[in-house]
């Protein structure tokens, strides 16, 4: 979910954002039906499936946006739909492709008018549990609400329709896949087909972007095969005071930022990692600044969200503005304690900075240490995930949703 920066309404100052450790987690999985085609319509006749993996609770859904299969099939069709952009040349999946784990592969995003963002994609991995949404932004907590800045955002622009509603609904209401999915999955409402409807669909299909099988998941539920010998010294690394990385990157989520159905509350956290200090007091990139942009904190500068580390193999590239080209260069960050720049406008020595998070501190490890770690972090890149048919486009070749290139 890129570009979070300046598009939004300045709102009020948040509080301080505590340091959390990792969660403990238990859960019960269950299994289910495939999901609905477009020409199956039922009436729901109990609580959604979620078919969540071993261990994983529920998502936590907002009241008033309870979930069914009919509104995750018609959320899973408007997510690949490039008639969700003005010019019909981008859908949500152009900047969330499921071999990359939902993201694009890109540095920064672009959007549908060719505008370069100044954040890289998100991750769309286990969306549902991520009570904080952005990059920066500690106001935008809610799926279906969020949609809106990639759909109607002018600051910078992404999928473009601002001041096109209603030809975006004149666009949905003609087709007559959406005529059966609108009024399969909104049997309630005279005119099915609205914003409304549209955004809060995509949120019930985002809910179930849910990845929890990597060898990692299957080495904790029993399998000791499922983690080689380096991956699993590895882990111990990872989990260890001496690397501190679960202190950011802990839980089921592989982040700090993390909710789910019956917790107490919701865990966000940002963080300054040392990857600028451009001023030598520990300042960074104009229109980048990260959760200062919203507090206006000195000490907020630099602090973004620590990104789940699940599928982290297949995001590349890193770090908030997509700087940092392979998890080789994002381990040499981190054993350096932050990221030195020599020359340019950017240069300064992030170690240095005066904001930098306590957990970022230098450490050294040998050769095999050092394969150890990449190991684990590639252990957890979940394939059943990127693969699985839920969550791939669904619309025929030579439809209109493919635009005028299919």
């Amino acid at each position: 979910m890129a570009g979070d920066a300046r598009r939004r309404l300045r709102l009020a100052r948040v509080g301080p954002v505590a340091l959390a450790a990792g969660l403990t987690l238990a859960g019960a999985g269950c299994g289910g039906d495939e999901m609905l085609g477009p020409d199956q319509v039922v009436v729901p006749t109990g609580p959604f499936d979620w078919r969540l993996p071993d261990g994983f609770p529920a998502p936590r859904v907002p009241e008033g946006e309870e979930m069914s299969a009919e509104k995750v099939d018609l959320g899973l069709h408007l997510f690949y739909d490039v008639r969700l952009s003005g010019n019909q040349t981008q859908s949500c999946a152009s900047c969330h492709r499921q071999e990359l784990a939902f993201t694009d592969g890109l540095p920064v995003a672009e959007g549908s008018t060719g505008q370069l963002h100044p954040r890289n994609s998100m991750s769309l991995t286990n969306a549902g549990y991520q009570p904080a949404l952005n990059w920066a932004n500690p106001n935008e907590v809610n799926l279906a609400h969020q949609a809106l800045t990639p759909l109607f955002g002018e600051d910078p622009v992404e999928l473009g329709l601002a001041g096109m509603e209603d030809q975006l609904l004149a666009r949905l209401e003609a087709d007559s896949t959406y005529q059966r999915l609108f009024a399969a999955a909104w049997p309630d409402r005279g005119t099915p087909v609205s914003v409304e409807t549209i955004t809060r669909s995509l949120a019930a299909f985002q809910r179930t972007l849910i990845s929890g099988d990597s060898p990692v998941d299957r080495y904790r539920r029993g399998d000791r095969s499922a983690l080689s010998e380096s991956a699993r010294r590895g882990q111990a690394l990872f989990f260890s005071e001496r690397l501190e990385c679960f202190h950011c990157h802990g839980g089921l989520g592989f982040t700090g930022t993390f909710d789910f159905e019956g917790k107490s509350a919701p865990e966000i956290e940002f963080h300054n990692n040392g990857l600028y200090n451009i001023d030598g007091v520990g300042g960074y990139p104009p229109h980048n600044t990260g959760l200062h942009e919203f507090t206006e904190r000195p000490e907020d500068m630099g602090r973004f969200k620590a990104p789940t580390l699940r599928n982290i193999d297949l995001t590349a590239p890193y770090m908030h503005d997509g700087s940092i080209a392979t998890l080789d260069e994002v381990l040499d960050h981190y054993m350096a304690g932050g990221r030195t720049i020599v020359s340019g406008p950017f240069a300064g020595v992030g170690s240095d900075n005066p904001n930098k998070s306590g957990f970022v501190k230098p450490f050294s490890l040998t050769g095999e240490e050092r394969t150890s770690v990449l190991d684990f972090l590639r252990a957890l890149t979940d394939s059943s995930f990127i693969t699985d048919p839920r969550f791939a486009n669904p619309w025929p070749a030579g439809s209109p949703a493919h635009g005028s290139g299919s």
